[in-house]
């Protein structure tokens, strides 16, 4: 399990905390966070159990990594992860809700999901992202898994014309393998958009790509998010070693 740290960086930067939750209070933090930056600031219809925190079925199966401002303690970045076994109590990844995933069936004893990606509006500058990934890093690590999945989501706010563009851009250099595609329940309907000649990339796409991930079909349209989700794979072994160096140094 990572044990709390303080990510030291650039000294004219913030140092920050980097844990799991390790009680409910903490997993209520995240929530409040998720619920603050996807139902306040993006719009999203979020079907929670209580408002003011996106819950759902799959949060009490997952492990929630939390990043903090040690200067106020408040909850700045996070994400949660759906490890193999936690996937099988569950009955299956979140992926799942939006994605046939039957062509990675073989793949799940190895396989981590990692989803609610997000950072609080101020801390925004590439910091906190970084020590989420250092922390995911080494989860990874300690627990010998081969493969990262998840939904990485574009805004619709242009009716999805951005979204389009980035699926013809990405398919070209970062397409998977066709034996790890998968297929969306809900498709973007891509033929009836103008896809943009210079889509503009969300900072965690563009980061993903960079690592070395694929994209694994299709994107999916979120109605209750307003999103178009992009199935992602990052097999550990396509690590781009520079960024591994990095990430590793940063654990």
């Amino acid at each position: 399990m990572l044990q709390e740290r303080i990510a030291r960086q650039n000294p004219a930067r913030p140092h920050f905390l980097v844990s799991f939750a390790r009680h409910q209070d903490e997993v209520r933090e995240a929530q409040r966070l998720r619920w603050k930056i996807f139902a306040e600031e993006m719009g999203a219809r979020l079907n929670s159990p209580e408002p003011g925190l996106d819950i759902d079925l799959y949060d009490p199966y997952c492990e929630h990594l939390l990043v903090r401002d040690p200067g106020t303690g408040e909850v700045v970045g996070t994400y949660r992860i759906l490890s193999p076994e936690a996937a099988r109590r569950v009955g299956s990844y979140y992926s799942e809700t939006e994605f046939d995933l039957t062509r990675l069936q073989h793949l799940r004893g190895r396989m981590v999901e990692l989803g609610r990606s997000c950072v609080h509006a101020d801390y925004r500058g590439g910091g906190v992202i970084t020590q989420l990934w250092a922390g995911l890093a080494e989860y990874m690590l300690r627990g010998n898994h081969e493969y990262l999945i998840g939904c990485a989501s574009i805004g619709m706010a242009d009716g999805g014309h951005n979204a389009a563009g980035i699926w013809h851009a990405a398919r070209e250099k970062h397409m998977a393998p066709i034996e790890w595609r998968v297929f969306p329940r809900c498709p973007l309907p891509l033929d009836a958009l103008a896809s943009s000649a210079a889509p503009v990339l969300p900072p965690l796409i563009k980061g993903y790509l960079r690592l070395g991930a694929y994209v694994c079909g299709e994107p999916a349209w979120d109605p209750d998010f307003n999103t178009a989700d992009l199935p992602i794979m990052l097999p550990l072994k396509n690590l781009n070693p520079a960024y591994a160096r990095h990430f590793l140094k940063q654990a």
